[in-house]
């Protein structure tokens, strides 16, 4: 019965298009847990970019044969949908975010925080969140 559910994934390749390879989606369902990871990724350099996570979205998970699909009905707002699916999964009460990592996991060149290739995107901010849960403590 965790409080609290941060995931990490490559989930569309859909926020690529939108945020390219700088900045990692963020959706979330708590305002708090958002404010702090962007924080967050501005002091790590591994930079976090809210993106919408609205109701409105559901519609577009539909199915005639299962109680929701997996996939969009089209292709707008590929990132946010995708989100609002894994956000089915959080149970009510939890504060829950998704990091979009798919342009971020990976770079093409050498950069200040990490060589050329796998990237290790979010050891950083992970553990600098971690680390100011204790600090409240």
């Amino acid at each position: 019965k965790p409080s609290t559910i941060i995931d990490l994934a490559t989930l569309t390749g859909a926020i690529i298009m939108a945020l390219g390879y700088d900045y990692t989606g963020l959706f979330s369902n708590n305002e708090a847990l958002s404010k702090k990871l962007v924080e967050i990724g501005q002091k790590t350099g591994e930079k976090v970019w809210e993106m919408p996570l609205d109701a409105s979205m559901k519609k577009r998970l539909k199915s005639r044969v299962a109680d929701l699909a997996n996939i969009a009905s089209s292709s707008e707002a590929g990132s946010s949908v995708a989100a609002t699916f894994l956000a089915e999964f959080i149970n009510e009460g939890v504060a829950w975010a998704h990091l979009d990592i798919a342009g971020t996991a990976w770079s093409k060149e050498a950069k200040p925080t990490c060589p050329k290739g796998a990237t290790g995107w979010g050891v950083r901010l992970l553990d600098a969140y971690v680390q100011s849960l204790e600090e409240s403590i």
